[in-house]
Order: structure tokens, then sequence, then C-alpha cells
């Protein structure tokens, strides 16, 4: 592969601009094209942005042979027919969290990947991020003995109208997909897959979920306590608690800049971006390690394995069937 990695952008909003923006300042990457379903969205945002290409359909992104990688951020419940329409064109793909609506979903397109050796991951951004790797480093190595717990929030207060994407069940709705996914996450990526998994909800009159309580339990004896919201602005924080210590992150943990290690007998010990990272934003981490992929010729990350993604997407379905949240056709 070229020095430079080609992407192409399939989707028009906020999150599709705010992810060009942070790839235009990247020395390695190009963004020479940008598909929407109409050619008026993708005419506007390739002006923007100064894309080369403007598609008017995802079908004509994903036939662009100038295309290496195809960046999604389509509302999830597009996510399993866009980044699908991509992978069998023969494009590399990054996939927006969450990953798909469902773990049926999820399964087709991690089966179509490894099928067509075709690269995919989600763009869960936390696990790129060179101060989270820190943390499982030290975690890994024994920093703070054996977890016992973790705590995790991600509310917003907000007062969304009825036809809102996140109160819309026909686009994947409520506060867990869009939000819990992180704090879910962040559990799976310190213990893995629950053994044991408990929750409640407040229901909107939509039938998604807008306030959201987690417990998740390992055999081992570890807890993971989540939470999620539409309706509260939480601390939006999490904490690793081990046998021998504990690791505080604070606000905006997703994306955060620094952690402080608190260890009995020790001053606590804050932790920041390697010199070399720190200048990056948030998207550019994990564009990095796509980059890093394709010219390997890896078909998966290591940062963020599709095995990692399919447990996670588990994780949701069950706590969906627990605080009775189902979308249009899943019956």
């Amino acid at each position: 592969m070229a020095d430079s990695v080609r992407w192409g952008i399939l989707a028009t909003g906020g999150i599709a601009a705010a992810f060009t923006a942070d790839l235009l300042e990247m020395a390695d990457a190009e963004v020479v094209a940008v598909g929407s379903r109409g050619p008026e969205s993708a005419k506007r945002f390739a002006e923007r942005f100064g894309i080369p290409r403007a598609h008017g359909s995802w079908a004509e992104l994903a036939a662009d042979d100038e295309v290496d990688v195809v960046y999604v951020a389509t509302p999830h419940s597009a996510h399993r027919a866009a980044a699908g329409l991509c992978l069998e064109a023969g494009r590399a793909v990054l996939c927006e969290k969450p990953f798909t609506l469902n773990v049926r979903e999820a399964t087709e397109l991690v089966a179509l990947a490894r099928t067509t050796r075709r690269f995919l991951m989600e763009a869960m951004w936390t696990y790129c991020n060179p101060v989270v790797r820190r943390m499982t480093e030290l975690v890994r190595d024994g920093a703070v003995g054996e977890v016992r717990a973790v705590h995790a929030d991600f509310g917003l207060s907000g007062s969304f109208d009825p036809t809102h994407r996140l109160r819309d069940p026909a686009q994947g709705g409520g506060a867990l997909l869009d939000l819990g996914v992180y704090p879910v996450s962040f559990a799976h990526l310190l213990l893995g897959e629950p053994d044991e998994i408990q929750a409640w909800a407040r229901l909107t009159p939509e039938g998604v979920d807008e306030n959201t309580g987690v417990l998740l339990g390992w055999d081992g004896g570890a807890v993971a306590l989540l939470s999620c919201s539409l309706t509260a602005d939480t601390p939006q924080t999490a904490s690793v608690t081990g046998s021998s210590g504990r690791i505080e992150f604070p606000r905006g943990f997703f994306d955060p800049e620094r952690f402080v290690l608190h260890r009995p007998g020790h001053d606590p010990e804050v932790f920041t971006a390697p010199a070399a990272e720190a200048a990056r934003r948030g998207y550019q981490h994990q564009a990095a390690e796509v980059m890093r992929c394709l010219r390997a010729g890896e078909t998966e990350s290591p940062l963020v394995p599709l095995d990692g993604t399919l447990a996670v997407m588990r994780t949701l379905d069950a706590v969906r069937d627990r605080i009775g949240v189902r979308y249009p056709d899943e019956g």
C-alpha cells in the first residue's frame, strides 16, 4: 500500500464531519471520496472539506476503486447494510459504534469480512486511546492487583423530540446502544465477557430506553456497575478497583487525556498520553490503527478485535432482552 491511505466517508452527519476533520490533519491520510443517499448532501460535504469526489449513493462509493477504506458513519440501524455493501465491493471498513443493531447483524458482517478477507473494525476509539492502552498495561501487570469492580457511566441531559433518532426504534434509538456501549465496552476491555447480566430501565413511550442501569458479574467475583441516560448529565467517569489499588478516569473517560492510580502507601500517580501521542485528537488514534493494519496486511485489529466486538454485542442484546427493548424486524 502507498504511504498515503485513501479514505472514503459514507454518510454526511456530525460524526462523519468530526472524523473527516481529524483525518485531514494526518499527513498519511487522504480523504478522496464521500458517499451519501443523495447527490446534493454528498456534494455539500465534499465542498466543505475539499474532497475530490462526491457520490450520490452508497453503492457508488463502495465501487470507487480509488478508495482503500470506508468509514461508515450512518445511524447504527444502517451499519449492517452500509458496511456489508462496502465489504462486498472489496473495501476495507471502519464502522462506527455500536457496530450493529444486534449480534445477529454483527455476526453476519464479521463472517463476510473473514470470508472475503477484508479488513473490518468497529470504531471504538476508546480502545485506541493511548491513555486507555497504558491503563490496560498497568492492570495486566498487576498495578491494582486482581480487578474486583468496574464503574462507568455516560448520560446526557436532553429534551429529545419523539422523532429524534435517539427516541426512534427504527433507528436503534435509546441510551444503551448510543451511550451505554461505552461503559459496557470499558468493562469488557478489563474483564472480558460477563457470566451474569442484570439490568433495569425506564422506557420512552416509543419503547426505547432513556435511563438504564446494568450490573455485570463474573464467576471470579468481579462486578461492573454501569449506567447510561438520555435524561441526566451524569459524571461520565470510570474507575477500576482491584485488590491492591484503584484507577480513576475523570469526565470523558471514553476519550481521556489522563487517569490517576491510587495505591495504599503511595502518593496518587497521574498518567497522561506519551509525548508522541499527545498532539493527536481522539479520532486520529483509531484512524492511525486502521492505517497501520492496512499497511501490515492485517484484516483485524488487535486493539479492537472482532471477537471482542461480538462479545459486546451479545451483552448489549442481553441487556435489551432484560429491559424489554426490541427494534422493528427483530420479531
